[in-house]
């Protein structure tokens, strides 16, 4: 039967298990270190998706989903990881027979883990090559390397060499009938049998299998205190990640008078669950890499924000640490409890807004949560910039002049732009459209927002809308004059009680109207109706207008002619795609009038921001290339006709990006409605 000897040529293995109870002992206070930072956090519970949470650790820790979106950075950590993965699973099989007398090592499992152990050990090897010339040879910018890094690569090298060579030395020494099962084995037995006589070889292995051993107690003793502990913090996280719609922030009850500020200034009002992000963060760079503020040459960095974070909790906790001697004098656990509380309160080290994370920085955001989208681990980190946003508005009043004026406008007149209220229905029921209090039986609220309502050029987007609706016979409405700004630049600038008030008098029109369907024609509008007007209790069916109009093609009931020969670039919007995962409803409507379609550098998933989320849209860009600019550059480089877009902020930006880059003539920025009416 195929099998072998577990301690062969080896005396006193039993000194392992000594060896193995002080690494655990080292990994175990070493664990306990780190939970007693992410404690200085507030609760929260993430214990609420148990199954789904299982699930995204298979699909993304086992199966790598988004590990591989990087393909040959994906293939290298695949290689590192599986071969592991097989080691670990060899290693437990082994134990279960060396020490719990359960004998699984033998026949065509002992063959599997035989070839699977080499296998994959063999990928795991070169994975670390790989790695090692990636990060101190090639070196890309996003790696920025520290001793820690070297350590883990030089570990885990060592433990994947010295095994082979164990095994090739033991191979050389001991007939194997199933030999050709361990190749790379064999293959170290070939220079070994060439250069050492039998003794030596019986040494060789002897001290090998001593010293592997110990690399190998020194990897578990390790594992926490190194960026090891990803392996296991990466799929927590992924079991703790957040699911359905994104970027809903907490609501803060302005009622509750026991709050004695709003948003967050200092780490520990921050929740746990942040706290952990900051360890989870693997500092791989694909965060800042596909970050629109890092790539225009912002100082901002998503990566940097939260290993900055996280130095600054290290920080905290030495501080507390050293203040400990309260904690070892109380008499029980509540006053020890009570103790820590009170220390914490005193903490007084550097201010997390303006000393580790400068204000710019959280202006120049423009959450589209590329970062997120592209993390392999999913790490939060543009709610972080919202609740830091929401402090410096409601109780510093710091924030940049432009979004004061914005404010206002939207305090005062209900849209961002500040021209008079009572004018915002004007442009629509001069097309002939009702409004709800004319046509309260209406199927359909027609949902312009403010950009379709006032801005010039958007209105046409409209026009073009209702010319489409009509033509299909859709009996919708609009709330005309009664109508304000969604409240999503409020929001997203940090003006809670802005966007609150904005909110809640929306809904409380749109109920009185007993509206069921909203149609938007803007993301921020869909995004904000859809998913984050239900926490203030106004609950409708959103749907954004490329959808809806692809479901009147599919139908029948728009017809369109399919005879525009020429090409487009389709723009995904950061708030359709990324966040409300839209991505081939426009494109379809696109070629249904008979467009090709050309995808520009950046798409899907991976589009690039046109700089305007996230209330950019009314702030200037003081540093650095223009965001909206480098996305129209993607656009010129596919040498289209149009560029299609689905959003009017979008618009707004690439037509100004057309404008700088003097291409009007070559190139046009449409709305897809527009293209669609052109059909008719």
């Amino acid at each position: 039967m195929a099998t072998r000897e577990v301690y062969w040529n080896i005396e006193g293995h039993h000194w392992l298990y000594l060896f193995f109870i002080i690494a655990l002992a080292i990994f175990a206070y070493g664990v306990y270190k780190r939970v007693k930072l992410w404690k200085l956090g507030q609760p929260e519970n993430r214990w609420k998706d148990i199954w789904p949470g299982i699930k995204d650790v298979l699909v993304y820790t086992f199966a790598h989903k988004r590990i591989f979106k990087d393909i040959f950075p994906g293939m290298m950590h695949a290689g590192i990881f599986y071969g592991f993965l097989f080691l670990a699973f060899a290693t437990a099989i082994i134990t279960l027979k060396a020490d719990f007398s359960i004998d699984l090592f033998h026949g065509w499992l002992y063959l599997f883990i035989k070839v699977t152990a080499n296998l994959f050990g063999l990928a795991a090897l070169i994975g670390i090559i790989i790695a090692a010339y990636r990060r101190y040879i090639q070196r890309p910018d996003r790696l920025d390397n520290k001793a820690d890094d070297g350590i883990t690569l030089a570990l885990l090298f060592a433990i994947l060499l010295t095994g082979f060579i164990i095994q090739g030395a033991r191979i050389a020494v001991l007939p194997d009938p199933w030999a050709a099962y361990a190749f790379v084995g064999q293959w170290m037995s070939i220079p070994i049998q060439a250069l050492l006589n039998e003794a030596q070889i019986l040494s060789l292995h002897v001290f090998l299998w001593w010293f592997h051993l110990f690399l190998a107690m020194a990897f578990i003793a390790y594992f926490p205190y190194s960026k090891l502990f990803h392996v296991l913090l990466g799929p927590l996280n992924q079991f703790f990640r957040n699911r359905g719609p994104i970027g809903i922030p907490e609501p803060i009850d302005f009622e509750d008078e026991s709050l004695e500020t709003f948003g967050k200034s200092q780490l520990r009002e921050f929740s746990w669950k942040t706290l952990f992000n900051t360890d989870v963060c693997l500092r791989c760079g694909r965060c800042q890499d596909n970050c629109p503020a890092y790539l225009s040459g912002k100082h901002l960095n998503p990566k940097g924000i939260i290993q900055d974070m996280r130095v600054l909790m290290e920080e905290m906790g030495e501080a507390l640490q050293a203040k400990s001697k309260v904690l070892v004098q109380a008499a029980d656990e509540e006053a020890a409890a009570a103790s820590e509380a009170e220390e914490i309160e005193e903490w007084t080290g550097r201010a997390l807004i303006g000393e580790v994370i400068p204000e710019e920085d959280l202006w120049a955001c423009t959450t589209c949560r590329s970062c997120e989208q592209q993390c392999p681990v999913f790490i939060e980190h543009v709610d972080k910039t919202i609740d830091m946003r929401r402090n410096l508005v409601l109780m510093e009043t710091r924030f940049p002049a432009e979004a004061q004026l914005a404010f206002r406008n939207m305090e005062n007149n209900g849209n961002p732009w500040g021209i008079g209220w009572t004018t915002r229905a004007d442009f629509l029921t001069g097309l002939g459209v009702k409004t709800y209090e004319e046509d309260p039986n209406a199927e359909y609220l027609y949902w312009p927002g403010c950009s379709g309502a006032f801005d010039a050029r958007n209105q046409r987007v409209s026009a073009a809308l209702v010319k489409l609706f009509q033509a299909a016979g859709v009996h919708f409405a609009i709330l005309g004059n009664e109508e304000k700004c969604c409240g999503d630049s409020a929001r997203k600038l940090g003006n809670e009680y802005l966007f609150y008030s904005l909110a809640t008098e929306n809904i409380e029109v749109m109920k009185g109207y007993g509206v069921k369907k909203i149609v938007t024609q803007c993301p921020h509008c869909y995004n904000f109706l859809k998913n984050e007007y239900p926490q203030l209790g106004g609950d409708f069916e959103v749907i954004h207008h490329t959808v809806f109009l692809l479901d009147l093609v599919k139908s029948g009931k728009l017809k369109l002619t399919n005879s525009d020969r020429k090409s487009v670039t389709y723009h995904d919007s950061c708030y359709l795609g990324r966040y409300n995962e839209i991505y081939e409803q426009p494109r379809e409507l696109l070629k249904a009038v008979g467009l090709s379609l050309r995808e520009m550098s950046h798409t899907g998933e991976k589009s690039f921001c046109c700089g305007a989320g996230g209330g950019r849209m009314w702030l200037e860009e003081h540093e650095g290339q223009r965001i909206n600019e480098m996305r129209t550059d993607e656009a010129i480089a596919v040498k289209s006709d149009y560029v299609g877009t689905a959003c009017p902020f979008c618009l707004t930006m690439i037509n100004d990006g057309i404008a700088a880059r003097e291409v009007g003539e070559k190139l046009k920025a449409l709305d897809v409605a527009e293209i669609l009416g052109k059909a008719l």
